[in-house]
């Protein structure tokens, strides 16, 4: 596609222009899409500016000495407050009376969605398009004594007294009071008139009116700075803050326009999420509500340890509450309270109590080491400070030794050159994993650095720390509660800030400087934390601007009319576009490239997590959603060998990884990290692949082959030739997953010779389902238990029950619709005349199948326990049973294949004998004599002798071979089968065609005589119809590897489909299940009516490599930071918009899949996975 499409279409490039005026003024719709009165106008005009007017009312009196300026902000509000009050509740009756009155007014098809018809100045319809309400009561109060609040406080805060006293002159105060007013009118107007759509927009829906309050929460905030430095003398950087919000506040439109600021909710997750992380050593949370209650523990927690009187008791209190709180606690609960759940033996169990043991271990050696070095450093004044550089010096060591080993578990070093230590045949899973071995016994020992010796040496330097000695003050509290949580929470990140505020402690000696003068250590790990974490930000932020802008003018599928022209502003301009970045920085929100061009903005500050929603509750799920529900269990065992040994790189919240094999890829993020556990949410994308999926999914495999299969392994430290990609890759992981395999089966299903032995191969497999169907079902084991107890011979004639032997088993539930049948082809119905007589004589005869109750006209039978024992003649029987009934054709009924009546020769037979319902009796004589001539007695006679039935072996051949010599259970085989057979071949027993093959395989049966007596009898039908797939894949297995030689072979053939094989439709629920299952094999037919070919998919599980590269971070938040403005505000859901298209640098297609939904569509996606890091 071409690169100069339209950001936006005619019809949204004119509704956006209609609605960011609006966003601008805070509500007010001045530029309409249709011609509206002037009053419309004029009416909005003056609810705008009616907060100035009251306020100005207050401010006259002010400046006139008439009214004091608390006085004049009482006043201005109560005003305000009455005014709000009578809007909302004209509103209101503006709404009753429309439902009460309603006009018929004749519609335009042609008019504009948005157009109204006015009547009057102050009509119903008139005042509903100005003020549109509130949803709810409680907002209508909530919001209008806001209202009042905000004009009080915004009247006091904009006296022009106050503004002349602030800045010492006059020169400011008239722009600072207009402009300000204008400030005021449009967080007025959004809160109790219209709210208008903000750019800033985080929920997908505002449910609870959460939009209007976004306004006045940032008056309110500059507001009460002011209101601190008039009550709160003598504190010289809070009036400099004050002068500087002064200025500031008359730019909050522009801030309000352009997105800067978050909307409220989003404003709270993140305010919570920087303090957690950076003022009380915390982690960002995968849930909201986690996140809430771990604020709220960990702002209890430094406000208890600021009360605690003792010095020892403090430090006690930070070292075991900082391990606590970085223990992932609500896992290891639920863990136990679903323990039954989870493996069935004791294993789990075992394994929950060591980890409790070490924990519990960990934290009693932690406050012993604490007490003691507390205690030592309180005695020893002279050597505290040589101690506490000496462990400074072991804690360089070891963030030394931790980054090497780091390093050398990933393909590449620092991102860029490749490592020489890195198994170069990544191509054979044995030969890798044995060359890997070698890296993962580093990765132990680095996993034993970190996670043990490193926070004990940490504990030691701050335990030896002077400040801890004194009476500490609420910096210390807060900076060294910070600090020893942090040695959990994130041990590498508290090892690389303990060791450069060691370092720089050591290099810095001088005493009076600021550093060592004014600030402990708690502070200074803070600052350093800060620090450490803006600068990644910064470096990530720098590398994606460059990307794009980079990747607009090399790329020439991304190449616009525009593009030199914006790659010439952003170089004439780079110091403005340093400071976006900087200032995106510094609030850690992410860098908006607008419809991902070089046009940067900044973003609102938001949550790590970016989404709204509850991780892993929405995903598009298809038919291959079952594809990564099955390999995620075992990529997450994949993922925690990985992430201990350091081979994912450095483990951050918000970190995003991305996975690849085949036609499959994963997409990774890091929500939580803390002591010895990690917490991941795991997305799959969609494997119908579009263009744009295709062009970018071919760039992510051209990233890995260069760094897993490089054509050169001369070169030990070569280069990453895609650097400025936002992908690096990192490892290959072994995971236990489905390889798909599609081919063509030309030249064998379409074989006259492979289907001519279909026909025979089809009857042998019949004659083995059925037998072993009887041989497991539940109600022959009883019986055979039954008879090797009791050593007595019944008298067996004919089985009288007519229900299911058993439950149906779950394989063979696959639903048919009768209405598959219209797919035959009229040549298949009308090939000749006795099949239609027989269709035609089937009404008479189904309903005598398995009759056993006494007929008018026949001879009463006598019955013996639950069987019973004819005295007469079977074909007496018959004609007494054809007594009234319509008179046949003479001949007719001796020519119909019958059941006989007869005792079983064996005692025994029953075990193996077919259900009562199944014998069929529809058949000719002369068609089922000419069928049973196909019917493979010594194959018959050789599964009955394989049979494993029987508990005792030997007892059991004797008794096999007693029911193999029994002709009438033979023939209720033969009867069955070969009816079965004439269902499945069809009428004329030809050699099916490849077309016929592929309708039965699909359960759409040909016509024949016996059709509606299978489809009625569901559980033969569908053993009939595996029977016809375990043949068809017979065919092709002999087709690929040769010929069956002898019975034995096919019988462990067949035994290996049962037990390893699935064998069906890729769209029945059962195929699902296999997968899920993990059947070893799935075999599946199919026809591709683009080239013509019938296609055989073959699904087989086996352990694989995934290869899994790290993604820069900012770039997926830009990106997707530009998908929420696009969609939720610019509304601009093209599905061939420019922003969607392939970009094969930022991967933006595949990131706008990754997105949550509704934004995005990842066909998959998991529950917060918690993995453990040891």
């Amino acid at each position: 596609m071409s690169p100069d499409v339209p950001l936006l279409n005619d019809y949204k490039q004119d509704f956006f222009l209609k609605r960011f005026p609006q966003t601008v003024l805070g509500g007010p719709r001045l530029k309409l899409g249709f011609c509206a009165p002037p009053y419309v106008y004029v009416n909005q005009i003056i609810l705008f500016l009616m907060p100035w007017v009251l306020g100005g009312v207050g401010t006259l009196l002010y400046q006139l000495s008439i009214l004091k300026d608390y006085y004049t902000a009482s006043l201005s509000g109560g005003l305000m407050l009455f005014t709000a009050f009578v809007i909302q509740f004209t509103s209101l009756y503006a709404k009753n009376k429309s439902v009460t009155v309603q006009r018929m007014l004749v519609t335009d098809i042609l008019a504009e969605e948005d157009e109204h018809e006015f009547t009057s100045c102050a009509g119903a319809e008139t005042v509903k398009f100005l003020i549109p309400g509130k949803k709810y009561v409680a907002n209508i109060v909530f919001h209008s004594v806001l209202a009042g609040l905000v004009c009080a406080l915004g009247t006091w805060y904009l006296l022009p007294d106050r503004i002349t006293s602030l800045y010492g002159s006059t020169g400011g105060t008239a722009p600072l009071f207009v402009f300000g007013w204008i400030t005021l009118c449009i967080g007025e107007y959004s809160l109790i008139v219209n709210t208008a759509a903000e750019t800033a927009t985080f929920q997908t829906q505002d449910t609870y009116e959460i939009t209007p309050l976004m306004r006045p929460i940032y008056i309110f905030f500059f507001v009460s700075v002011d209101l601190a430095d008039r009550f709160v003398e003598n504190i010289p950087v809070l009036e400099q803050m004050n002068q500087i919000l002064h200025v500031l506040f008359i730019f909050l439109p522009f801030l309000w326009a352009l997105g800067t600021l978050p909307p409220p909710d989003a404003l709270f997750l993140w305010a919570m999420e920087q303090i957690l992380e950076f003022g009380l050593g915390g982690s960002s949370m995968s849930t909201h509500l986690r996140l809430l209650v771990m604020f709220i523990i960990s702002t209890g927690t430094a406000i208890i340890s600021y009360c605690i009187p003792s010095t020892i008791g403090v430090v006690l209190f930070m070292t075991g509450l900082g391990l606590l709180l970085s223990l992932n606690l609500s896992d290891i609960s639920y863990r136990e309270g679903n323990k039954s759940e989870a493996l069935p033996s004791g294993s789990e169990k075992q394994f929950m109590w060591k980890e409790c043991l070490l924990y519990v271990i960990v934290l009693v050696l932690a406050l012993l080491e604490t007490s003691l070095l507390h205690q030592f450093a309180g005695f020893s004044q002279i050597s505290k400070s040589s101690s506490q550089d000496i462990v400074g010096y072991i804690l360089m060591i070891l963030l030394i030794i931790s980054w090497i080993l780091k390093e050398i578990q990933s393909i590449y070093i620092f991102g860029i050159f490749r490592n020489p230590f890195y198994p170069k045949d990544v191509q054979t899973l044995t030969v890798f994993l044995e060359k890997q071995s070698k890296l993962l016994k580093i990765g132990v020992v680095r996993r034993i650095l970190l996670t043990l010796v490193s926070p004990f040496a940490m504990i030691a330097f701050l335990s030896l720390d002077s400040s801890l000695q004194e009476l500490h003050s609420l910096s210390v509290s807060i900076g060294f509660t910070r600090a020893f949580r942090m040695v959990w929470q994130n041990t590498e990140n508290a090892l690389l800030e303990t060791a450069i505020v060691s370092a720089v402690h050591l290099l810095i000696s001088n005493s009076d400087l600021w550093w060592n003068r004014s600030l402990d250590t708690g502070i200074r790990l803070l600052l350093v934390g800060i620090v450490r974490d803006r600068l990644i930000q910064f470096i990530s932020k720098l590398q994606f601007a460059a990307t794009v802008l980079v990747a607009s003018w090399t790329e020439k599928k991304q190449r616009r009319k525009t593009t030199t022209t914006l790659c010439i502003l952003n170089i004439v301009f780079s110091p403005f576009v340093m400071v976006i970045i900087v200032f995106s920085t510094l609030l850690s929100s992410p860098l908006l490239p607008l419809f991902t061009l070089p046009v940067f903005l900044v973003g609102f500050p938001r949550p790590i997590q970016v989404w709204p929603g509850a991780v892993g509750t929405t995903a598009c799920v298809c038919a291959d959603t079952v594809f990564y529900s099955q390999m995620v269990p075992s990529l997450t065992a994949a993922l925690q060998t990985a992430m201990a040994s350091g081979s994912l790189g450095l483990l951050l919240p918000g970190s995003h990884y991305l996975g690849r094999f085949q036609d499959r890829l994963i997409w990774i993020m890091i929500l939580e990290r803390g002591y010895t556990y990690c917490c991941v949410n795991i997305k799959g994308l969609e494997l119908q692949e579009t263009s744009c999926h295709t062009a970018e999914a071919q760039r992510v495999d051209e990233v890995f082959d260069s760094a897993f299969e490089p054509e050169e392994y001369t070169k030990v430290c070569s280069l990453n030739e895609h650097f400025g990609n936002v992908l690096t890759p990192c490892t290959v992981l072994p995971v236990k997953l489905y390889s798909d395999a599609r081919n063509v089966l030309s030249g064998i299903i379409d074989s006259h010779e492979n289907l001519k032995e279909f026909k025979g191969d089809l009857v042998k497999v019949l004659v083995w389902i059925l037998i072993q169907y009887c041989a497991k079902r539940p109600s022959m084991q009883e019986n055979i238990h039954n008879c090797e107890s009791k050593r007595e011979t019944p008298l067996v004639i004919l089985p009288a029950s007519n229900t299911s032997p058993h439950t149906k088993s779950p394989e063979d539930t696959d639903s048919l619709n009768s209405e598959t049948f219209d797919d035959w082809s009229d040549d298949n119905i009308f090939d000749d005349e006795p099949s239609i007589k027989k269709k035609e004589e089937k009404p008479q005869l189904k309903d005598f199948e398995g009759t056993n109750l006494p007929i008018p006209g026949s001879v009463d039978s006598q019955r013996v326990g639950d069987h019973s024992t004819g005295t007469v003649a079977e074909n007496s029987l018959y004609k007494a049973v054809m007594l009234g009934y319509p008179a046949v054709d003479k001949g007719k009924q001796e020519d119909m294949a019958c059941v006989p009546l007869m005792d079983f020769t064996c005692s025994h037979s029953h075990l193996l004998s077919l259900p009562e319902e199944w014998r069929s009796n529809l058949m000719p004589n002369s068609t089922m004599k000419e069928l049973s001539s196909l019917f493979p007695e010594d194959w018959y006679l050789f599964v009955l002798r394989q049979l494993k039935c029987f508990h005792s072996e030997e007892k059991a051949s004797t008794l096999l071979e007693e029911i193999a010599k029994d002709k009438v259970l033979k023939d209720f085989y033969v009867q069955t089968v070969m009816t079965c057979y004439f269902s499945l071949i069809g009428i004329d027993n030809v050699v099916p065609s490849p077309g016929h093959i592929l309708r039965v395989f699909n359960g759409v049966l040909p016509w024949s005589g016996a059709l509606d007596w299978l489809t009625e009898k569901t559980e033969l039908f569908h053993l009939a119809l595996k029977a016809f797939r375990y043949t068809l894949k017979l065919m092709v297995d002999k087709a690929s590897l040769g010929p069956i030689e002898d019975f034995k072979e096919l019988a462990n053939c067949l035994d290996e489909y049962e037990s390893d094989w699935y064998i069906g439709l890729v769209s029945d629920e059962k195929w699902k299940e296999a997968i899920l299952q993990e059947k070893p094999c799935l075999f599946s037919l199919g026809y591709d009516p683009n080239m013509g070919v019938y296609t055989g998919r073959v699904l087989t599980l086996q352990e694989l490599l995934i290869q899994v590269g790290k993604l820069n971070a900012e770039a997926v938040r830009g990106q997707w930071a530009n998908l929420s403005w696009e969609l939720l505000y610019a509304t601009n859901d093209d599905e061939e918009r420019y922003s969607i298209q392939a970009h094969p640098l930022l991967l933006r297609n595949l990131t706008v899949q990754a997105a949550d939904p509704p934004l995005g569509y990842p066909i998959y996606s998991s529950k917060p996975l918690s993995i453990h890091l040891y």
